[in-house]
């Protein structure tokens, strides 16, 4: 059993999340801005912590992953404002891995999308580069942080139901990259169990392969 903090907590992906890991007897604790949330939250079978991480300090987002044995960065703006955009899914995100260090959590789990890279070819005048930039920025943060990363990037979200099989994918392979939401709370779930995703970016889509195989790889 693990203590794990989901950051984001009551984003579409961790309140799928969270009930994968409170079965197996993972103590969830779901981070989320708006006291409001607490109930959608712990009908999850999480506990509720209302914090907002993109106004804490590094050494006040420590204080509420204290304790935790796993972060999960499921956090996001939502894109449309660029200085939102850049406060939480660039500076906030780096804040909290950051603040995982002082709390002495080893292990991280950054969610991010398939292509996130410095050289991430959108232009400055797309109103995607923002949260592109932002997050190809949070995602070598959490690189040379020396904590136990993994990097999951999912291609574009969806609502369908899981399919417990993906594919592993790169930028260049073209098309859409689909993925379910769903698939991307399981593909986390894994991550946490396969030693040898610690240290990597696992680019992924809806697919063949089950994801405890694709992870294995």
């Amino acid at each position: 059993m693990s203590n794990v903090t989901i950051i984001g907590g009551h984003g579409k992906v961790a309140l799928l999340l969270a009930p994968l890991l409170t079965e197996r007897g993972d103590a969830v604790t779901s981070v989320v801005r708006n006291p409001d949330h607490r109930e959608d939250v712990e009908q999850t079978g999480a506990s509720a912590a209302v914090a907002d991480v993109e106004h804490l300090s590094t050494e006040e987002i420590a204080d509420v992953l204290r304790g935790a044995d796993v972060v999960v960065w499921s956090a996001g703006a939502g894109g449309g404002d660029p200085e939102r955009t850049w406060a939480v899914d660039r500076d906030a995100a780096m804040r909290t891995v950051d603040a995982a260090k002082q709390a002495g959590v080893r292990r991280f789990v950054m969610v991010s999308f398939v292509g996130a890279r410095q050289d991430h070819g959108i232009p400055e005048d797309n109103s995607f580069y923002t949260y592109a930039q932002a997050k190809a920025d949070a995602d070598d943060h959490v690189r040379a942080s020396g904590l136990d990363w993994t990097i999951v990037a999912p291609g574009a979200l969806t609502l369908d139901e899981p399919t417990g099989s993906i594919d592993l994918v790169t930028p260049d392979d073209g098309g859409e990259h689909k993925t379910s939401r769903a698939n991307v709370a399981r593909v986390i779930v894994a991550a946490l169990d396969e030693p040898a995703t610690v240290g990597t970016m696992i680019e992924f889509a809806d697919g063949d392969t089950p994801i405890a195989e694709a992870l294995a790889r």
